[in-house]
């Protein structure tokens, strides 16, 4: 199977210049590998100490950012570098401060492995959540690389737990410890015959919840609000916006609403304000309008909605309505709101996890979406409990990111 692998692969990166023709995402996944070799010898010197985070897109990203921040404080001398594989994650967070070198991983080539690792040669090699690239982590074993994974999950569909998955399963002799996030995926690994595994729970918890702790003050935005109920609509597609319109365009003039769409582009944008029948003001048009007077903040902007979910006292977070996957319920939750969702979450532990304990309600459709919102506009007690408990569940899940780091202690 390693053999197909090796062959599939190679053959994938031989035509990838030829893929790039084929739309935009491709475009940017196929041109931004081009130069990944060069920036890395421009960038890095026989002296350097590189620390190297592998993170598949942003939400991985996300996750591993309490463990960069703490390691940079700690090891001020070393030098961060942050691979992404997908265009999504690399494009937002290319300039980011917080590493000293952000490009794409190139393709998972036995080539490719081997003159990555040569130019980085990273003291410690860590990947996020997901992304078992079998080359590269055979070159990271055979260069006694300390080699990490935080933050991850297994699930009994993968490739390391069924007959075909020898090779796959190989592929992980290299790696010297596993922080998962359950106890599903600690007992998988550790039927592998896998002892070096630590139940540590997800980094993103610690990442949310200094949220609160942060200046979140947006001007704007408190204008905007001016002590109304605020329900802010979180990374919303054309599906979310068909279930939640009615109830936007219904609401007494003391609720008052921040929409921020995924997708910020006009042709997406203007069809949703078409359907608005409230007042309703774009970031784009806000100079000189008397935001107190608007009902409705559409937020065609990005950076801000960390900061924006501090102002709600309710959130539905998108993403669930269709198939697209369900966006961070756990920037609201830390600010202890309650969180509405769509109904495919499944593949999401944390949002099946504070459904059950009630802080979090699931929807299918539009009166659904009108009865759970009514009730918790109009029933405060009922809202701040349930907020209440989305906020403990963010408390009470914290800490993962120092056990990462007494481990790491002992790597660098």
């Amino acid at each position: 199977m390693h053999i197909i692998y090796n062959i599939f692969v190679g053959i994938f990166n031989f035509i990838l210049p030829v893929l790039g023709g084929f739309g935009s995402k491709l475009k940017l996944f196929v041109n931004g590998r081009r130069s990944v070799f060069k920036i890395l010898k421009e960038n890095i010197s026989n002296n350097d100490e590189i620390i190297w985070f592998h993170c598949a897109s942003l939400g991985e990203y996300e996750q591993g950012v309490p463990v960069m921040e703490a390691l940079k404080t700690k090891f001020s001398d070393t030098k961060l570098l942050v691979t992404f594989f997908s265009p999504s994650g690399y494009e937002i967070k290319k300039n980011s401060k917080l590493a000293d070198i952000i490009v794409y991983l190139p393709i998972d080539t036995k080539r490719n492995a081997k003159k990555f690792i040569e130019l980085v040669n990273p003291k410690l090699a860590v990947f996020v959540k997901y992304e078992f690239w079998p080359n590269y982590l055979k070159t990271l074993r055979v260069n006694d690389i300390p080699t990490v994974f935080i933050s991850t999950t297994f699930r009994e569909d993968q490739a390391f737990f069924n007959w075909y998955g020898g090779f796959m399963r190989n592929a992980l002799k290299g790696i010297d410890h596993f922080f998962v996030q359950d106890a599903t995926s600690q007992t998988l690994i550790e039927g592998l015959g896998y002892a070096n595994v630590s139940l540590s729970g997800d980094t993103r918890f610690d990442r949310v919840s200094h949220q609160i702790e942060m200046d979140n003050y947006v001007d704007f935005i408190s204008e905007f609000v001016n002590d109304r109920t605020c329900i802010v609509m979180g990374s919303s597609w054309p599906e979310d916006e068909e279930v939640f319109l009615d109830f936007v365009n219904n609401a007494p003039k003391e609720v008052c609403f921040i929409i921020a769409p995924h997708e910020i582009k006009d042709s997406n944008v203007n069809p949703l304000v078409q359907k608005i029948e409230k007042n309703t003001v774009l970031y784009s048009e806000k100079e000189g309008v008397n935001l107190a007077d608007q009902q409705v903040f559409v937020m065609n902007t990005i950076g801000y909605l960390s900061r924006v979910y501090s102002y709600g006292d309710i959130a539905y977070v998108g993403g669930a309505m269709g198939n697209t996957g369900l966006h961070n319920i756990l920037e609201p939750a830390t600010f202890g709101i309650p969180i509405v969702i769509g109904k495919n979450f499944e593949k999401f532990r944390e949002a099946k996890q504070l459904q059950k304990l009630a802080g979090l309600f699931s929807v299918s459709s539009t009166e659904e979406f009108n009865s759970i919102m009514t009730k918790l506009v109009e029933d405060k007690k009922f809202r701040e409990k349930t907020g209440m408990i989305a906020g403990h569940f963010i408390n009470s899940n914290t800490g993962a990111t120092a056990m990462i780091l007494d481990y790491l202690d002992t790597k660098l």
